[in-house]
Order: structure tokens, then C-alpha cells, then sequence
């Protein structure tokens, strides 16, 4: 397909690659997510290959530095899409490589005891991290309206009723940081163990 600009023709493209981001037309993050499937299955057979070599500590550390890398790179764009589901079943199935675990035990435990973040956690840290940096882009509802509620100090949401506005960082970042706990809306540091020992998700 071809766009035309004057008299000039432009070929399209399916996707798009910037700053190490696949961004597609549709913004699914399809083709970013096949990439990021391709070098976690490279990186879990990389970890399979050095276990029987290296202590628990080593295992936790060659984690951090490729595989959470992989993760967490640019996860406030596509961390909410429905194709990061197989990224976690492969960080499961690393998890349990490191712990020496079988496939029935659950996995909620091997994070804790690995003091790491299961995807969707991780997805929650990263995009709450964001919202606290650029806290001035933001409106609070006093701000908007002068009614005294219980949700005075929450940001304000905006009205959108396309699905792929509110599954984009803005109106997600308001709504994951609505929903947390005051005492880790005044201290990030918080967050962390909060969700590790709580395993928890939130479903936007």
C-alpha cells in the first residue's frame, strides 16, 4: 500500500522501530512482543545451559542483568497488552529454573523468594515510577472540581471512550496510581515489597 503526499509516494508499514520499540499500526504491540518472545527463549535457554555451574546467587544476578533488562525495557508502552502473556510464561519458566522447581508448584512463592517481580507487577512499579517523575503533567481532582471527597488527592480521569486511549501509559499511570494505597502514593520505596509480598495486579 502506498500513501500520496503531493507528488511524492510514501510505501506504509506494518511496524515501526524506534529507540528499541516495535511500534505497529494498530499499537497491539504484536511484532514487539514476537521480538521480545524470540530473546526471552534465547535468554531461558542461556540460564538452562549455566545452572548446573553456578550457585543460586550467580543464577540471581545473570536474572537481573538480562533478563529483567529484557522486561522492563519500555514495559509502560506495551506491558498491558494481551500478547505479554507468553513474556511471562517464559519468565515462569526461568523462575523455575533458578529454584529448581517443577511445573506444578506454583509460582507466586519462587518470585518472593527471589525478591523479583512477575511481569505484571513489574508493569505496575514501572508505570507507577513514571507517574511520580512527571507528577506535574498531571491533574489532581481538587483541581478540578472543589467537592471535599475521599478522592480529593487522586488524579483526575479524564473522559475516553476509545479502548486504545485508556490502555496507553496517561490514563493507565492514573488509574494504577488511584488505586494504590496512600502510604505508597507518599513513598515509593514502598511499592516494591508491597507488591512482591502481596503478588499484586491491577486490571485496567
Amino acid at each position: 500500500m502506498q500513501v500520496s503526499f503531493g507528488n511524492r509516494k510514501f510505501a506504509t508499514a506494518q511496524s515501526l522501530k524506534s529507540v528499541g520499540l516495535t511500534i505497529d499500526t494498530s499499537l497491539t504491540w504484536k511484532h514487539h512482543n514476537g521480538e521480545l518472545t524470540s530473546r526471552m527463549n534465547k535468554a531461558c535457554y542461556a540460564i538452562r545451559s549455566i545452572k548446573p555451574f553456578m550457585s543460586l546467587d550467580v543464577l540471581r544476578s545473570t536474572y537481573f542483568s538480562y533478563v529483567h533488562s529484557i522486561i522492563s525495557y519500555g514495559i509502560i508502552f506495551w506491558g498491558n497488552s494481551s500478547h505479554s502473556e507468553e513474556i511471562f510464561k517464559i519468565q515462569k519458566r526461568i523462575i523455575r529454573i533458578i529454584m529448581n522447581s517443577s511445573k506444578n508448584v506454583s509460582c507466586w512463592q519462587l518470585f518472593k523468594e527471589l525478591n523479583t517481580l512477575p511481569i505484571q507487577s513489574q508493569y505496575i512499579f514501572s508505570i507507577f515510577s513514571s507517574v511520580i517523575k512527571n507528577k506535574d503533567q498531571f491533574l489532581s481532582n481538587s483541581q478540578v472540581h472543589k467537592i471535599n471527597t475521599k478522592q480529593t488527592c487522586d488524579l483526575y480521569i479524564p473522559t475516553a471512550n476509545l479502548a486504545i486511549y485508556q490502555k496507553g501509559v496517561y490514563y493507565s499511570g492514573i488509574k494504577i496510581y488511584n488505586h494504590l494505597p496512600t502510604a505508597i502514593k507518599n513513598d515509593i520505596s514502598y511499592i516494591i515489597p508491597f507488591m512482591v509480598w502481596r503478588n499484586i495486579v491491577i486490571h485496567n
